[in-house]
């Protein structure tokens, strides 16, 4: 357990030896509940790399005072940094792959970025407002309101997998924890990516499943194209989730790659 700069508490495990890397899961998923992200992170360390997978501030043994902001995680994520050697690269999963761009962005010692499907809302106003309204709800602390709002523009057949999984309850538990992916995709659409991430210098890899939704590539196409270092994969994977072994091969070869650099 760490003690982050805001007086968070952050919950983490750590396998394997050799340059880090370290896992921001998406929206409702921690280490307990998430049937990837923990299971990836084994296996990538078996390839010569340590690995960091943590609960999000408010999520399964993380704690931390409302309200939960994204500069309370990237303080999170510092703290994570200086446990692990002071640098990592960071693998983010859909909002997760938001939070570490604006991690990257705000001067954090981040030496690589592999980022799965990032999600796309639309134009910076439709983008604005959707995590304003989000709040209201919150604000308002009407849990499953915000929850529904928060997903409204998935495709129907996903929301309705979702609502029927037990993620969505824990979406609603823990929608207060949910303001720092809203946060993070209203940065990402607030301003033409060149602009936002023109200063960034490090190896990124952009991720989608060989099955998935449109906007995925929208939004790997849009970072490969502000980023001339960046690099997009078409990976094993659906459901907005990746393939758990070629993840982990694809994933040791970018750290080492991003090592060698």
């Amino acid at each position: 357990m760490l003690t982050t700069s805001q007086g968070d508490h952050i919950a983490f495990e750590m396998h394997g030896t050799g340059p880090p890397l370290v896992f921001i899961t998406g929206s409702g998923y921690f280490r307990a509940n998430d049937p990837t992200v923990p299971a990836t992170a084994e296996l990538v360390a078996t390839h010569g790399i340590s690995t960091v997978v943590y609960d999000r501030i408010g999520f399964g043994e993380s704690s931390g005072y409302a309200p939960i902001t994204l500069a309370r995680e990237i303080a999170g994520l510092q703290a994570l940094l200086d446990r692990v050697g002071g640098s990592a690269v960071l693998c983010g999963h859909s909002s997760g792959s938001a939070i570490a761009l604006h991690a990257a962005t705000t001067g954090l010692p981040v030496t690589g970025l592999a980022l799965w499907e990032v999600p796309i809302i639309g134009t910076t106003e439709r983008a604005r407002t959707w995590a304003t309204e989000f709040m209201t709800f919150l604000d308002a602390e009407d849990h499953t309101g915000a929850i529904e709002y928060y997903t409204k523009d998935m495709p129907p057949d996903f929301k309705a997998d979702l609502k029927a999984s037990p993620i969505w309850k824990t979406m609603v538990d823990h929608a207060q924890s949910l303001r720092v992916d809203a946060e993070a995709l209203a940065w990402f659409h607030s301003a033409p990516l060149s602009t936002l991430l023109g200063d960034l210098t490090i190896p990124v890899l952009t991720m989608v499943g060989n099955t998935t939704f449109d906007a995925m590539h929208q939004a790997a196409d849009a970072l490969t194209q502000a980023l001339p270092q960046a690099q997009k994969r078409v990976m094993p994977g659906s459901q907005h989730e990746w393939s758990i072994k070629p993840m982990a091969q694809e994933l040791a070869d970018f750290v080492k790659a991003v090592e060698a650099h």
